[in-house]
């Protein structure tokens, strides 16, 4: 089964400008069975789909719930949780990345981080955290080691974290243009249905193959060094709102953070 491990869509990232019809069309016109909607600390776009196009049009595609969440120090991750599993606190970003994982894994998610060799503050091992504790790495359950919009040295870099720590690997678009939809791919060796059963595969380790044709149209190379005020940009907007976000992620999971990580294999999941 082929799908898209990294999407976003405009009904859910405001630097998207693919919608979500238009992506599944694409997708479908490459082969592809299916996509995880990873839009930026928000499930607004699985929503749009949920509530104006799942039953009505493109039954013969899989949509997959997954979250791309902006930590307070060890940047970018994707996060997939079972179906039925509500958790408000995964659209409130800036937890610190030991705290999410966590949370993920207490409530039977998997997760790991998204371009972890690129940039600045966005990307893991370019963050502080990772400089201070490297093994934080074995906690994850998937690397992303595949993401067409990086440079061939972050998906290599990416690619040698997976095998050091012995992880599956992902591979996904990273689309918010039309000309890059459908350019990275994950094929899973069998298919599925649910955001369940793709968890259970990452937890048995089950080898994906992915690929994919690098995006050379990528926005950083058209800006050449103008991208680095970006990057900059970017840490003061995370700083501001993972300081807005405090008090409300403070309520959600109280002012102990979990100690102990607990094996997801072992959780039940709660339905709606």
């Amino acid at each position: 089964m082929k799908i898209d491990m990294h999407c976003h869509v405009k009904e859910g990232s405001i630097d998207s400008k693919v919608s979500v019809e238009e992506y599944i069309t694409i997708l479908k016109e490459k082969g592809f069975q299916g996509m995880v909607i990873t839009d930026h600390n928000t499930y607004n776009g699985y929503r749009h789909w949920k509530e104006h196009i799942k039953g009505k049009k493109h039954q013969d595609f899989v949509v997959l719930k997954g979250i791309e969440y902006d930590t307070r120090d060890a940047g970018h991750i994707l996060v997939i949780m079972p179906e039925g599993v509500k958790m408000r606190i995964l659209e409130m970003r800036g937890l610190p990345v030991s705290v999410l994982i966590d949370l993920v894994h207490r409530n039977g998610g998997v997760l790991g981080p998204a371009h972890p060799c690129g940039e600045k503050y966005m990307s893991i091992a370019n963050t502080k955290k990772f400089y201070q504790s490297p093994e934080i790495m074995k906690r994850f359950d998937f690397i992303e080691a595949y993401n067409c919009c990086e440079s061939r040295a972050s998906n290599a870099g990416a690619q040698r974290l997976a095998e050091k720590y012995k992880k599956v690997t992902t591979g996904g678009s990273d689309s918010h243009r039309v000309g890059c939809v459908g350019r990275a791919y994950t094929i899973l060796p069998e298919p599925v249905t649910c955001e369940t059963e793709l968890i259970s595969m990452i937890h048995k380790k089950v080898p994906f193959v992915i690929g994919g044709v690098q995006y050379e149209k990528t926005a950083k190379e058209r800006m050449g060094k103008v991208n680095k005020v970006l990057v900059y940009s970017f840490w003061i907007y995370n700083k501001a709102g993972e300081l807005v976000k405090r008090r409300g992620r403070n309520a959600k999971i109280g002012q102990e953070h979990p100690i102990d990580p607990i094996d997801p294999i072992e959780m039940y999941y709660t339905e709606e």
